[in-house]
């Protein structure tokens, strides 16, 4: 959901960074690795030693990458398939750092939860990283097959911009370490959730696609 109303806000912001790297003879490509780069770097040193603010302003300084490099191909018109693959698949070891960064962070008994509800959160946190990997290949798979899939209420961006900002205010101590947990319940649910929606919409264009034998 927050694809389709921060897009446009965001292209605004970034189009004069996305101008001067290229002046400056920066690519897409690289842009996408460093950002990449970046966010798996944040995650994977800060989360897991109990720093969840610092690692979520290091991620958030890296994750807007995946928003320069496709202005910046768009101005070069360059907008190729190649982007696009590279760009999805490397939004899964994002992804997949996010996720495991905070499975170490709950399996290393940071916060004030305790040893079992931080055990909770290592499967909260693992659910997540999982079904989110589903949430992807539900819609890329149906792509594969010439369908859309491009619904549900957990997106890529709802899921990343919940867990960020919940770990990063956790991490200030402005809320309690509760929240987190809370908030990776109702992403897992809301994952599960969106699965099923883009099950149906493909199940719909699928049988859509059948040629009626009565006819």
């Amino acid at each position: 959901m927050l694809n389709r109303f921060a897009r446009a806000l965001f292209t605004r912001i970034f189009t004069p960074v996305a101008r001067l790297l290229l002046r400056l003879g920066v690519s897409p490509d690289v842009v996408t690795l460093v950002g990449t780069f970046g966010v798996c770097a944040g995650a994977l040193i800060w989360f897991p030693r109990g720093h969840l603010f610092t690692g979520t302003m290091v991620v958030t300084a890296f994750v807007f990458s995946d928003t320069v490099d496709g202005i910046m191909a768009r101005m070069q018109g360059r907008s190729s398939s190649w982007g696009a693959y590279l760009d999805s698949t490397l939004d899964r070891f994002g992804d997949a750092a996010v996720f495991g960064g905070l499975i170490l962070y709950y399996s290393n008994d940071h916060g004030d939860l305790g040893h079992d509800w931080n055990q909770v959160g290592e499967v909260l946190a693992l659910t997540c990283l999982i079904l989110g990997s589903i949430v992807s290949y539900a819609r890329a798979r149906a792509e594969g097959l010439g369908m859309q899939a491009n619904v549900g209420i957990a997106e890529r961006a709802d899921r990343l911009v919940s867990t960020l900002v919940c770990a990063g205010f956790v991490g200030t101590q402005w809320i309690p370490d509760q929240t987190l947990l809370v908030v990776l319940a109702l992403l897992a649910v809301a994952s599960v959730v969106t699965v099923v929606q883009r099950i149906l919409m493909v199940r719909r264009q699928a049988l859509a696609a059948v040629p009626d034998p009565t006819a």
